[in-house]
């Protein structure tokens, strides 16, 4: 079977499940003009957890098409990477650690698999957390969900963590399934780190609830599901209490976004902090767009700023 043509110009991918809905198919085409470069992107969609030889045919034609440059990959980070690992040339430390792959790019004739959310996911937190906020309280932190965005978040404050004590004194992860958990467990059972992990299993929303109901105030709540996005829903019920003063990210930006209504309907109440996912979906594509064309792109300063902005100029 040969579902993909050749690339007439050059080209990246996104392997997503509703690619045609993501707000990059709008700014890619700016930004990439202001690059000053000759590109396109195309999307390819896979039903969640697809079958192997789905993610194989996709990564071996892009391996091998020219002028298919690379790709960056949601929801089957896992599954892509699993499937196609001998197909990469190299894989980086935390596509390796993380045992997935955000990232396609080639390095000449070699296909690299790179995890690139242990660094975006940080520099979206430190963009609106404010500094000092873990050092100087007892908060902690809520991850909902225990997939490759949760746990690449955990690894980023674990690397924090040897040089700040800006970092929760407690990690809380909530999943609806136990092997995510157990998975994430083994892993941080290597590291050195100076905070307390629990694991907490919760097959119901209510279950959620109830982990949420208990953190002090301050505390950050973190929707790291795919709920609200993708499938609608959240992993909180409307029953659910925020903590008082606390913060609320929604690591995802389009989609019936449940979970962030729950937090705007508690905000002023709650004196809550709510950030949604759009940061992090500029931080995220940036670096795997830098990483594909091999161009500098600042996390920060006026060229960031500019990128942001032209992003910003085709929100509805």
């Amino acid at each position: 079977m040969n579902t993909y043509k050749p690339a007439e110009k050059d080209t990246m991918y996104f392997i997503g499940v509703t690619t045609a809905k993501s707000s990059i198919m709008k700014v890619f085409p700016r930004w990439i003009e202001h690059l000053g470069l000759d590109a396109q992107i195309k999307g390819i969609d896979f039903v969640p957890h697809d079958k192997p030889e789905a993610y194989r045919e996709a990564v071996s034609f892009i391996k091998n098409d020219p002028k298919s440059l690379g790709a960056l990959v949601t929801t089957h980070k896992i599954d892509c990477f699993r499937s196609c690992k001998d197909l990469f040339d190299g894989i980086d430390p935390y596509a390796e650690l993380l045992g997935e792959a955000s990232s396609i790019s080639k390095q000449g004739n070699k296909l690299w698999a790179h995890a690139k959310d242990p660094i975006t996911s940080g520099l979206s937190l430190e963009a609106f957390m404010p500094p000092g906020h873990f050092a100087e309280s007892n908060a902690e932190m809520l991850l909902l969900g225990a997939g490759g965005s949760s746990l690449a978040l955990t690894l980023y404050l674990i690397n924090k963590a040897k040089h700040s004590k800006d970092v929760p004194k407690k990690i809380i992860i909530a999943n609806r399934s136990e092997q995510r958990l157990i998975e994430m467990q083994e892993l941080h059972a290597d590291m050195d780190f100076p905070f307390e992990f629990a694991y907490e299993l919760c097959p119901k929303p209510e279950m959620n609830d109830a982990v949420t109901a208990q953190l002090p105030e301050g505390s950050l709540v973190i929707n790291a599901t795919g709920l609200g996005k993708d499938t609608p829903g959240s992993p909180l019920t409307n029953a659910a209490e925020f903590p008082k003063n606390g913060y609320v990210w929604e690591f995802n930006y389009r989609g019936d976004l449940l979970f962030l209504k729950q937090a705007e309907e508690q905000k002023q109440d709650k004196g809550l902090t709510i950030e949604d996912g759009w940061l992090y979906f500029i931080h995220g594509w940036t670096r795997v767009i830098a990483e594909v064309f091999h161009i500098d792109i600042p996390t920060s300063g006026p060229e960031f700023e500019k990128l942001s902005e032209i992003a910003a100029s085709t929100r509805s």
